[in-house]
Parts: C-alpha cells; structure tokens; sequence
C-alpha cells in the first residue's frame, strides 16, 4: 500500500510513503472525523491512498490572500 499526498489545490506530489505494513493509526488517520476522513483520504482500487492536504507554497498563498478560498479552484 502506498500513501500518496497530494496538494488540494495545485495537485502537485508532496510525498509518498510505501510501505505495506504501516497502519492508518501510524499516520493519524483516526483522529480525524467521518466527513473530514471523506474529503482528505481517497482509497484507489489498487490499495493506494490518496491524501489530499496543502503544501507550503498553496498555504502561504491563501493565507496571504485569503479571498482565494472563495473560487473553486484558486491555484490552478
């Protein structure tokens, strides 16, 4: 199983974790509630996971211009 994060907002790569044996625990998925758990984590068919969470370049952006929030797709 590999864990793939990925940027929300510019889609790039941030990181990968690939490791068959490491547990959602180990990563903190359950702290999270069931709608945040359905709108961060994606399960692929091939036992992937994506993570979808905001780099340090897309965070320094909004939080700079916080107006960006209101358009869908802000730094694309």
């Amino acid at each position: 199983m590999a864990v793939n994060y990925i940027c929300r907002h510019c889609k790039s790569q941030i990181g990968s974790i690939d490791n068959a044996q490491i547990s959602e625990t180990q990563l903190g998925f359950h702290f999270l509630t069931p709608e945040e758990r359905s709108d961060i984590i994606a399960y692929n068919p091939n036992g992937d996971v994506t993570v979808n969470v905001v780099c340090d370049y897309c965070r320094e952006a909004i939080d700079s211009n916080p107006e960006l929030l209101l358009v869908s797709n802000p730094l694309q």
